[in-house]
């Protein structure tokens, strides 16, 4: 579904302070940007922020960033952050362990060095790419794996939650294996399932009121 154009979204994210506009630029650095150390996560297309607002809101000690391509919905999520911490009864004018950024997620190697150890990647439901010719698209695809490894930590993990059927498939038998990534926990009904730390997405609560069932698995470097 293609998202409206919004004129108020570019200037309402120039003008917020955990918006980084020029992510080339934190190269190596990202982690001295939050002023509290702690664990990092990474969010590879948060979409409208749902699910960002949610985690960041619960979790102050964990500094988080975030990804999308498109202003319009960077600037929804900045909004639910803002929402979700008020909420908690912290101030939104020091918002400080979120950044959010827009980039192309599949050339993350131009913003992140071997520097910006993330501890956790989080995909959510992003593009299954059906067709052949557009698997290497796929952030699970064996060559985005191979390139997250270059920043993550050690124990780092990837969250990966997804409705699509074939692309869970595949990221289990072939590209996981190929990138040498082990699989530490697995269910193809995440609702169904022992897991008890799930933060649903806004696609995860619409499939899941269509009966279809989400496929989650979290992996680590071997």
């Amino acid at each position: 579904m293609r998202l409206r154009r919004k004129p108020w979204a570019r200037p309402e994210l120039a003008a917020c302070p955990f918006f980084v506009d020029r992510p080339e630029e934190w190269m190596d650095r990202w982690r001295q940007q939050f002023p509290r150390q702690g664990p990092v996560h990474l969010e590879l297309g948060c979409g409208k922020g749902g699910f960002l607002a949610a985690r960041a809101a619960a979790d102050p000690a964990v500094n988080f960033i975030a990804i999308d391509l498109k202003s319009e919905v960077l600037a929804l999520a900045k909004r639910k952050v803002e929402a979700a911490l008020a909420a908690r009864g912290r101030p939104v004018d020091r918002v400080d362990n979120v950044l959010l950024t827009a980039h192309d997620i599949e050339r993350l190697h131009l913003i992140f060095g071997e520097a910006d150890r993330m501890d956790r990647v989080y995909i959510n439901f992003c593009n299954p790419w059906p067709k052949q010719g557009d698997h290497k698209h796929r952030l699970t695809h064996t060559r985005q794996l191979l390139s997250y490894r270059r920043w993550m930590g050690e124990g780092a993990e990837v969250w990966f939650k997804t409705d699509d059927d074939t692309l869970f498939q595949a990221t289990v038998d072939r590209y996981l294996p190929q990138a040498g990534y082990r699989v530490e926990y697995l269910t193809r009904d995440l609702h169904a399932s022992d897991f008890s730390d799930n933060v649903p997405t806004e696609h995860e609560e619409m499939f899941a009121s269509q009966g279809i069932t989400t496929k989650f698995l979290i992996a680590r470097p071997a």
